[in-house]
């Protein structure tokens, strides 16, 4: 459905750390890197992080999110640690979500500017 998502932040530099840490254990690299925009992706760019005037300012209560598929419960948790060490915020530890389903692995994380993001990865399938 989607070719690609862009977000606004206020500090790409900043969320270059934080993105490069939290998405190589789920496979995805820096595949485009010039002043104010940075494309991260697995063969293809599909998250831009552009520097933005006037970023959405956050808001947990908003509903919105981002999810990346992971390969497996592991780099759910890598992801999730490496986000925590280089300036992410906490906002569900990982583990199976029962709610969703008896094989749903996930992990909640807060970026540096507010954005929510989840890792995820099917037990079943992993």
């Amino acid at each position: 459905m989607f070719s690609h998502i862009s977000i606004g932040v206020a500090d790409p530099q900043r969320s270059k750390l934080f993105y490069n840490a939290a998405l190589e254990p789920l496979g995805y690299t820096l595949l485009s890197d010039s002043p104010g925009a940075l494309g991260y992706g697995e063969d293809d760019v599909m998250l831009w992080i552009l520097k933005a005037e006037h970023p959405v300012p956050a808001d947990p209560k908003s509903g919105l999110h981002f999810c990346f598929d992971a390969p497996d419960s592991k780099s759910v948790d890598a992801f999730h640690a490496a986000g925590l060490a280089s300036g992410g915020t906490d906002n569900g530890k990982p583990g199976i979500r029962p709610d969703y389903s008896d094989s749903y692995y996930a992990a909640f994380l807060i970026d540096p500017d507010g954005y929510r993001l989840e890792a995820y990865c099917d037990t079943d399938e992993a």
